[in-house]
């Protein structure tokens, strides 16, 4: 279903199809590459941190727990770039770079800069908090996730066996012993609807930016302190110049969907790539000490 997602807790064994994120290949996340030269951008990148995602299962499942563990993201240690729903550019834009991640406008995902080189988050700490910025709700539903059924109007909820919070003995349980969802699984899958229409809401938005041809592919130029420059691509971005010659029917059908807030958003968010730079910078003392 497409909009507000409906949900299913299977009974039955099964696997997950296609794991449905955001407006592009519902599999894949294309991420950002970095690259010295005029280099193509890297292929897609699977689910980012989740491991072993499988189907949450009120059977094979009813004895397992949560135990919750606030404040760690540890997990997030090793991707530069998450999805983002158009709903949190007012949020993102104050601490990232908000892009448009993919080969095809059409298909892009929108993505804020977490980090600029590969495997590397620059606002996860070594004790896995994420004490400055805001955390993208794709972070905060791990270590549940969305899987679309084959026949693509229903979702089946999954988890990601390998998340160090499940167990048997520790924490809450997520089924009681009718096997039915407990108040903490109830609170997970209301927030994995709530972001799956977000979500739904965020692809019709790119759509729109597609049509009118506002979508261009943009090469981010990284210069560090010290080290060589290189350049991130892969993303696109809006162009300033042609939303300014927008007529006024195509403004106000932007107007109307509420596309202007996160336009703007987006592109004051562009300045943070300089801020993002500095922490660059900021992270590699030791290896600046130890350059000959």
């Amino acid at each position: 279903m497409r909009g507000k997602a409906s949900h299913t807790v299977n009974n039955e064994e099964e696997r997950p199809e296609t794991v449905a994120d955001g407006p592009g290949d519902a599999a894949a996340f294309q991420e950002p590459s970095e690259a010295s030269g005029e280099q193509p951008a890297a292929g897609p990148r699977t689910l980012l941190f989740y491991r072993r995602p499988v189907p949450l299962n009120r059977d094979t499942h009813r004895t397992l727990r949560l135990r919750q563990m606030p404040g760690d993201y540890a997990f997030a240690r090793e991707v530069n770039s998450v999805p983002v729903a158009a709903v949190e550019f007012p949020e993102a834009c104050k601490h990232y770079p908000i892009v448009f991640a993919g080969s095809e406008p059409a298909r892009s995902i929108p993505s804020v800069l977490v980090g600029l080189r590969a495997d590397e988050n620059l606002f996860v700490e070594p004790d896995g908090s994420w004490p400055h910025g805001y955390v993208p709700a794709f972070v905060r539903r791990y270590p549940f996730v969305l899987a679309e059924k084959p026949e693509g109007d229903d979702f089946t909820v999954c988890v990601d066996e390998e998340y160090p919070g499940l167990g048997s003995e520790q924490g809450e349980p997520l089924f009681d012993e009718a096997g039915k969802e407990t108040p903490p699984l109830q609170r997970a899958l209301q927030f994995l609807s709530e972001y799956q229409g977000q979500m739904q809401r965020t692809r019709d938005f790119v759509q729109r930016l597609d049509e009118l041809s506002l979508l261009q592919p943009k090469v981010v130029q990284v210069t560090p302190r010290e080290g060589e420059p290189f350049v991130l691509q892969g993303v696109h971005v809006i162009d300033a110049e042609r939303l300014g010659r927008l007529d006024d029917t195509a403004l106000r059908g932007l107007f109307d969907a509420g596309d202007l807030g996160p336009i703007y958003a987006h592109l004051f968010s562009l300045s943070n790539v300089e801020r993002l730079t500095s922490r660059l910078d900021e992270s590699r003392p030791a290896a600046r000490q130890a350059t000959p």
